[in-house]
């Protein structure tokens, strides 16, 4: 059957404007359904600090019983995973530990999850993995693919289903170690300004925190935390230490480093604080004139590949209409 209306390289115009303005159209309304169910993201991480805040004031006016209880929060759930890879012999303390810091950098407070990252370890190379051997070795959908090519494929199911937790679970802190990145000099300066004010610390990391909320949520959560920790622990070294396991940042362990030697010897907080915060400013601006310097080579490809096809289709695309429908007619 021939299309009525005219055509473009085979395909019929009005059809496929029909298919763009169907697809513009559910853009708009998706554009809009994000627009209007927009939640607040500081009230989750306010109850965190909150649920936080009510477990440090239990550990210091409960008895040691009933403060374990506070502290530790139990899960039926949990513990008969626990039971389920201690029986299997694959539940290592270590590796909890290690899953425990991957869950808080990424800023994930519940410490229990990470016995389910072992078991997504566990479980997941059989759910993914299972089912791609079968298909590559049970049924005939790949007889097709070499004996190498089809053992990598059931090989890289196996290996990404594994890692899928931890990939998942370093995307997440990459992203958060990013956002958090950017506003540490204009976190460093409010905590000069604070200091020179004469505000003690955990005020200032308050300040800091209530200042930086909106704009930078994760710094303004962590500084937050540390505030409280600074406000209910007897170890002051302690909760700032607990931000740098927190963060996998470099700066800020230099940041903790300094807190640390200004609470121990006495130095002046604002003088540190000052060359950090010019010296991450400093970073930050080669970071971005990195950035720049890379953007011709890296727009090279989507020029060529999205850009100019689309540029000479509209260009030529009405005069190709006119000389088809001139020699059709």
């Amino acid at each position: 059957m021939t299309p009525a209306g005219p055509t473009l390289l085979g395909f019929d115009v009005m059809w496929v404007a029909t298919l763009l303005a169907g697809v513009a159209a559910l853009a708009v309304m998706f554009a809009i359904y994000t627009a209007t169910t927009v939640h607040d993201p500081m009230a989750k991480r306010v109850k965190a600090l909150n649920d936080r805040r009510e477990q440090l004031k239990a550990g210091i006016t409960a008895s040691t019983s009933k403060r374990r209880a506070k502290l530790v929060q139990k899960s039926d759930t949990t513990d008969r995973i626990r039971a389920f890879l201690s029986s299997l012999k694959v539940l290592q303390e270590s590796q909890v530990k290690a899953a425990q810091t991957k869950l808080l950098q990424a800023g994930i407070r519940r410490k229990e999850w990470a016995v389910g990252v072992i078991l997504g370890r566990l479980v997941l190379p059989i759910v993914i993995g299972g089912p791609v051997l079968y298909m590559v070795y049970g049924t005939s959908m790949f007889s097709d693919w070499s004996p190498l090519k089809a053992y990598g494929l059931v090989a890289a199911s196996f290996i990404l289903s594994y890692k899928a937790p931890d990939l998942y679970l370093k995307n997440k802190i990459t992203k958060r170690s990013h956002a958090i990145r950017k506003g540490l000099p204009d976190a460093l300066d409010l905590l000069v300004i604070c200091a020179e004010a004469g505000l003690t610390v955990d005020a200032a990391f308050h300040r800091v925190a209530k200042e930086l909320g909106k704009a930078y949520p994760e710094l303004g959560d962590e500084f937050a935390l540390t505030a409280i920790e600074l406000g209910f622990l007897t170890d002051r070294r302690q909760a700032f230490e607990n931000l740098a396991n927190r963060i996998d940042l470099d700066a800020i362990r230099g940041v903790v480093t300094t807190m640390i030697q200004t609470e121990k010897y006495g130095t002046p907080l604002a003088s540190a604080l000052r060359v950090l915060s010019a010296e991450f400013r400093n970073e930050r601006m080669m970071r971005a004139e990195e950035k720049a310097a890379r953007l011709p080579a890296i727009m090279t490809i989507p020029l060529i590949l999205f850009i100019l096809p689309v540029l000479f289709i509209v260009i030529l695309g009405p005069a190709a209409c006119s000389i088809n429908d001139a020699l059709m007619s």
